[in-house]
């Protein structure tokens, strides 16, 4: 029987680390940004806005390190390199 080659679309193919590394710098920017409204509100608001505002300031800067940390690859996906052919086995 004869093996078929699996050819690769162009589409396919994952992003390259700088595609990946500069969209999750521009997530954790734009979360940052957002602490950093939250940070001056804090100043300006009274009454319970302020807690809103002041948990907003405390808790974001865990979320934007989880969203810059996750990766391009969805969950459960295995990246198997090609190539590798058993050579011996134990059982001889």
């Amino acid at each position: 029987m004869a093996k078929q080659q699996v050819v690769s679309s162009i589409t396919a193919l994952p992003k390259s680390p700088q595609e990946d590394r500069h969209d999750r710098m521009v997530k954790y920017c734009i979360a940052m940004g957002v602490r950093l409204v939250c940070i001056a509100l804090c100043f300006i608001v009274h009454g319970w806005w302020l807690a809103v505002f002041a948990i907003g300031a405390i808790v974001l800067p865990y979320f934007a390190v989880v969203l810059a940390n996750v990766g391009h690859q969805p969950a459960g996906t295995v990246v198997r390199p090609g190539g590798l052919v058993r050579v011996g086995s134990s059982n001889s």
